[in-house]
């Protein structure tokens, strides 16, 4: 019901109060240098309580905050909101299952907060090349940051918060993830999108990002960042509720001429990718793999492939139903095409 409200424009995730919140949960000073430097000094503002000056922006309704209100100017939204924040990790690879990893963090704060400290793990986990110039000059981001600004900032501004999920932000040896909850709403598609085409999902939070975040609100963001990096994949999975950005990071510099090897999915994998046609139960895997050996087919081919999100349940929080069926994703079907 919620989902059927959301899509007919009646109801919006930003603006739903967030229980047991109040104006003594507002970083007072961040919220008025906002309010200032957006509004001024207005005779008929000036003397309001914090609680009316909030409630007429459309951040409170007078007692609690809304959640565009906590997650713009709260002083530490995931008290409430434990699940709206960014978990981040550097992989030494391009497998999600590796258990090793290079960095990782679980971001917190207001989104203006997230995004800076977000954009900190990146620039660390990044190379940083000459491009031709100096020795002794500082070296530039491997990827321009402007592109990945673009797609950090759409994450975090239009992922769906009636979902109780984190964004993932990824970092492996030859791309970055960018997930986010909520595949693209309504009659949208990642044609829609590039051609400019836009629908607020969280219209009250897009009013006021839109001066605290490097973000335009025009429909135009993904566009710059193709312009600023065309290797861009953007990967729209309505049955698994999650729109991604994949971004393909560049050859090494000092690899010179000689051709990247990136090692892809194993061949086990690679050849359950192929057999994996529409819906299939895993009895149906097994027999079009030729395997006997159950156990086997599971930790070699169907569990790797699940922990790479290449393939997913068509049950995913009923594991075991003899129901269950298995697909591939968006990001399977990328993989089988490369």
């Amino acid at each position: 019901m919620q989902r059927m409200f959301q899509r007919a424009g009646l109801v919006y995730a930003d603006v739903v109060p967030v229980t047991n919140t109040s104006a003594v949960d507002i970083d007072e000073k961040a919220f008025q240098a906002y309010f200032n430097r957006r509004y001024g000094q207005q005779q008929e503002w000036i003397g309001l309580p914090l609680t009316q000056l909030l409630q007429n922006i459309g951040l409170g309704d007078g007692q609690e905050l809304n959640l565009a209100g906590l997650m713009l100017f709260g002083r530490y939204p995931q008290r409430w909101r434990p699940a709206f924040g960014i978990k981040a990790v550097a992989f030494p690879g391009t497998q999600l299952a590796d258990t090793r990893y290079l960095d990782s963090e679980d971001i917190g704060g207001t989104l203006a907060e997230q995004f800076r400290d977000c954009f900190a793990f990146i620039r660390r986990n990044l190379h940083h090349v000459q491009r031709g110039r100096g020795f002794n000059t500082l070296g530039e981001l491997e990827i321009p940051e402007a592109a990945l600004e673009e797609l950090l900032v759409n994450a975090l501004i239009h992922r769906d918060y009636f979902t109780s999920a984190s964004i993932r932000l990824m970092i492996f040896s030859d791309r970055i993830e960018i997930a986010s909850p909520g595949h693209l709403p309504d009659s949208l598609d990642v044609t829609a999108i590039l051609q400019g085409r836009t629908n607020r999902r969280n219209p009250t939070l897009t009013e006021h990002a839109a001066h605290l975040l490097p973000y335009r609100g025009m429909g135009s963001g993904i566009a710059r960042a193709l312009q600023q990096w065309p290797r861009i994949d953007l990967l729209d999975d309505p049955r698994g509720n999650q729109f991604s950005a994949v971004i393909w990071r560049p050859e090494a510099e000092w690899q010179g001429a000689t051709p990247q090897v990136t090692p892809q999915v194993t061949d086990e994998v690679q050849r359950l990718l192929g057999v994996l046609q529409g819906e299939l139960t895993r009895a149906e895997i097994q027999t079009a793999l030729g395997l006997k050996d159950r156990k086997h087919m599971h930790n070699a081919y169907l569990r790797p492939a699940l922990e790479a999100g290449l393939v997913a349940m068509t049950l995913p929080n009923k594991p075991l139903s003899r129901l269950q069926r298995y697909y591939l994703t968006e990001l399977g079907k990328s993989a089988l095409q490369r």
